[in-house]
């Protein structure tokens, strides 16, 4: 079985990237062959600053390294790395309707929020479904972590590959998505889903001062201390506890509902639970930070063994296609 799973370089990786993607990637390199690479062409759709790529790209590989991806276990790249990428999309370009890109609920959502300013909504924006299809059909992948936001994007890369195959032949494997059906969609602080998009993110190695306050600004309703809080598995710092500390998280609903509980002290108390979660993982990461040598020869490594792989597959497609 072979897994395969990127992460965008657009900002910092916050809980939803790490619960979304990050952990089940990570939990299933035991699972089989594992490819894992880090979307630097798709940041282009909203990042336009090449300084800030080349530094998110790097904090990327830091993150995922820091939280427990393992390279003797994987393949770990940056997707600019193996150019087969976007040599990839463009044939699949070629069989993928206008209507079934236009239907994808991202690119409605990201058009609505961006507006109408002139070249805020590009081509690559409407595009990234088809770029994601390259990336996951170059490696035969049969399984895809995905959060329940991108299942869509999935089930586009299944349409192409299957138009495909009926035009062209038996070329690609046809994926199965995995999701994690208890975090498929993280709350973010605003209670809308955690994106970097909406700015209602909590950074997995955030600064402890400024997350802190964060997390303390978070807005609740005005019912006080004192009063029960009969729905409190609908708060949305109970829902995030819940992914932490299950048990802790229980315990805390269960202190809101009795009453005499307020929310500074589930916010202070979801705080120390985050900060202690990840505190293995931030000295991991110094160290990691203290030697760039080696995360890029990681990287290195992983985009030769990775391109070793998508050029046989691009040469199969473009065979089938008569362009070999």
């Amino acid at each position: 079985m072979r897994i395969l799973t990127g992460i965008q370089s657009s900002g910092a990786l916050h809980l939803g990237n790490y619960f979304g993607a990050m952990l089940p990637a990570i939990q299933l390199q035991n699972e089989g062959e594992a490819f894992y690479f880090i979307a630097n062409y798709h940041s282009m759709t909203s990042l336009t600053d090449a300084r800030l790529r080349r530094q998110y790209t790097l904090d990327v590989a830091l993150d995922f390294l820091a939280c427990g991806l393992d390279p003797q276990r994987c393949i770990f790249w940056k997707q600019s790395d193996t150019p087969e990428h976007t040599e990839l999309a463009w044939l699949l370009s070629t069989v993928t309707p206008m209507g079934l890109l236009e239907r994808c609920h991202s690119f409605k959502d990201k058009a609505a929020r961006l507006g109408d300013e002139i070249g805020s909504v590009n081509h690559g924006l409407f595009a990234y479904p088809v770029l994601m299809a390259a990336d996951i059909l170059l490696y035969d992948s049969n399984i895809v972590p995905v959060g329940k936001d991108q299942k869509q994007h999935l089930e586009v890369t299944r349409d192409i590959a299957i138009k495909f195959n009926h035009l062209y032949g038996d070329t690609f494997v046809v994926p199965e998505p995995r999701i994690r059906e208890e975090v498929a969609v993280v709350p973010g602080l605003d209670g809308q889903k955690m994106s970097k998009s909406y700015g209602n993110t909590i950074e997995i190695f955030g600064e402890e001062k400024a997350t802190r306050k964060k997390v303390m600004g978070i807005v609740m309703d005005s019912r006080t201390p004192e009063e029960p809080k009969p729905d409190a598995e609908k708060n949305l710092v109970v829902q995030l506890f819940k992914l932490l500390d299950s048990s802790e998280g229980a315990r805390q609903e269960e202190l809101l509902r009795a009453g005499g509980y307020g929310y500074g002290n589930l916010k202070k108390a979801f705080f120390e639970c985050y900060w202690n979660y990840f505190a293995s993982a931030r000295e991991r990461r110094a160290e990691l930070a203290a030697n760039l040598d080696y995360v890029n020869r990681v990287l290195d490594d992983g985009a030769g063994k990775a391109r070793a792989v998508a050029e046989k597959t691009l040469k199969r497609a473009k065979l089938a296609c008569g362009l070999d």
